[in-house]
């Protein structure tokens, strides 16, 4: 079909997506942290939304801080992950710990280093193979998900 480019075209809405962060913070033992959210009781990794006037480093340290008590360094992005159903776009980020105590938030009520296997047992697959990427060495991956289950990787 040829358009006529002088004619006005209906306004097509664009999508809306949100950007998120969240660290996957190994200690030297190997150990990974996560948190329990407030909000639904789902184990996950400290993250959130990312705030227009940050990077998306700085947003990783702010968010792991705010949710668990603990500074870190963040070291090299290792995955992209879409929820195709919602709209948001996750950066993953791998992190070290470097200082701090544990405490929860209000959006945790549990804080706790869990072991790889410890991860697959508590978090659902769309949240568990964020962290399991960052410790492959081969990303960043590239996955989308629908909340539930992952309809592609890479």
């Amino acid at each position: 079909m040829l358009l006529n480019m002088s004619q006005p075209q209906e306004a097509i809405p664009s999508p809306m997506h949100s950007v998120s962060v969240a660290g996957v913070v190994v200690r030297e033992d190997g150990r990974l942290l996560a948190i329990r959210r407030a909000d639904n009781g789902t184990w996950e990794l400290p993250g959130g939304i990312l705030e227009l006037d940050e990077t998306p480093e700085a947003g990783v340290a702010r968010e792991v801080l705010e949710e668990t008590g603990i500074h870190v360094e963040v070291d090299e992005l290792t995955g992209v992950y879409k929820n195709v159903t919602r709209g948001i776009v996750a950066l993953v980020f791998r992190c070290k710990p470097s200082g701090g105590t544990e405490r929860t938030s209000s959006e945790s009520t549990a804080v706790s280093w869990l072991t790889p296997d410890e991860v697959s047992e508590r978090m659902s697959e769309v949240f568990a193979v964020r962290l399991l990427d960052a410790l492959d060495g081969n990303g960043p991956h590239v996955r989308s998900h629908d909340g539930k289950r992952l309809i592609s990787a890479g």
